[in-house]
């Protein structure tokens, strides 16, 4: 088999790849009958001289390649007609700016498997960048923490050769005795609570959380069941809350009536109530000043995220009287980052980890036997036609 590299070709620039040089020789010794070919690239953060000294070949044609691994969605006019791809299609929640894309993978017979929805037989996902999203998505909490106050003043993560400058510049951070408050415990939220550690905030119970004022900052993980609840008051379940969403409401407001920070790494399903409202943001006991909405669900969970930001310039108000922007820093304001690409700032090591989880999870089951359907219930598109899980795309495919 023969698997070909992309260069990633969307705008703005990402500097990712699915596999470092050293970890294409690793795929390539432990596959005897693969052979592996790049696609040239100026912007990757490992250059293609790196890729060649390894004795990787770079070619600019991948017409010969059987399988093409890329990280986000590849141009139309690149697309190869009838072959395999695997990339972030960004096309299950009917995400209408790639409806044009999946219409032109069925009209070349594509089969698209999107890292999505890999998993395993228990639902678990093999592979993803959430944990640098989460990294990432917590640090510029901080550095907006510092603007805001003028505390400190963090250089920019993508301005960071690598992770190991980024957290020499936590030692300038001081924090008042803040609440930070996060969702999700998935990998985006365990990128979070490894930064929160690595600055050495405080963990507390919900309870102490709730109920009592620090000399110190100190920081609260919720799950899902933490923040909804059943709109009859029977017990919540979180099995019954993915089946039945609108039988809840959401109870973070409590949350947001004594935090400061708050840092939404959790996954919303489209059904899910919302955190909280612009109604309720407005209330004077909604004390949260800072969002940082790494899930970055537009005008969605969390009523602050009316945009999203980007990397070169990622802060911006929200004024929750005028439910409209306006300058980050006003008292009145919330600061909101809303980056929906936070682990291109650390493309190094978002790319490393990404790369050891296709080589652990997904690439025994491409290139010895796939028995366990790892690659069938990823598989969106086959032939020309949507897979069986994924014809509920078909009317979104349609244009209805």
């Amino acid at each position: 088999m023969k698997i070909g590299i992309l260069r990633e070709s969307k705008t703005p620039p990402d500097k990712r790849v699915v596999l470092t040089p050293h970890q294409c020789i690793e795929l390539l010794q432990s596959y005897s009958n693969t052979e592996l070919v790049v696609q040239p690239s100026r912007m990757r953060k490992f250059s293609d001289e790196e890729y060649a000294s390894l004795g990787i070949s770079i070619q600019e044609d991948l017409s010969d390649c059987d399988v093409l691994f890329g990280v986000k969605e590849v141009l139309e006019d690149s697309l190869i007609e009838g072959k395999k791809y695997f990339f972030f299609s960004h096309t299950i929640k009917k995400q209408d700016h790639n409806r044009s894309l999946l219409r032109r993978i069925l009209d070349l017979n594509i089969t698209l498997i999107d890292y999505e929805v890999l998993t395993d037989v228990n639902g678990k996902r093999l592979v993803g960048f959430g944990r640098y999203a989460g990294i990432v998505g917590c640090y510029n909490a901080f550095l907006t923490y510092g603007r805001r106050t003028g505390l400190f003043d963090l250089k920019r993560a993508y301005l960071c050769d690598d992770r190991t400058e980024m957290e020499l510049e936590l030692k300038k951070i001081q924090l008042s005795s803040i609440k930070i408050v996060t969702t999700g415990t998935g990998r985006v939220g365990q990128g979070v609570k490894e930064l929160l550690d690595i600055v050495g905030v405080k963990q507390v119970s919900i309870n102490e959380f709730l109920n009592e004022n620090f000399n110190e900052a100190v920081y609260v993980q919720l799950e899902t069941m933490d923040y909804y609840n059943r709109i009859d008051g029977n017990p919540a379940r979180k099995s019954d809350f993915y089946a039945n969403p609108c039988h809840y409401e959401s109870g973070f407001l409590k949350f947001a009536e004594v935090s400061d920070l708050f840092i939404a790494g959790h996954f919303h399903a489209p059904e899910a109530p919302s955190l909280f409202t612009r109604e309720e943001a407005k209330s004077p006991n909604f004390t949260i000043r800072i969002v940082s909405d790494i899930s970055c669900d537009i005008n969605g969970p969390i009523a602050s995220t009316i945009r999203s930001s980007n990397i070169a310039d990622p802060i911006y108000g929200y004024n929750p009287q005028l439910e409209s922007e306006d300058d980050f820093d006003k008292e009145s304001a919330i600061s909101v980052v809303a980056v929906d690409n936070l682990p291109c700032e650390l493309p190094k090591e978002a790319s490393e980890g990404f790369g050891k989880e296709l080589i652990d999870n997904v690439f025994p089951h491409l290139l010895k036997e796939d028995k366990e359907g790892v690659l069938d219930r990823a598989t969106i598109s086959e032939c020309g036609m949507l897979s069986k899980p994924y014809k509920y795309l078909q009317k979104f495919v349609n244009g209805r």
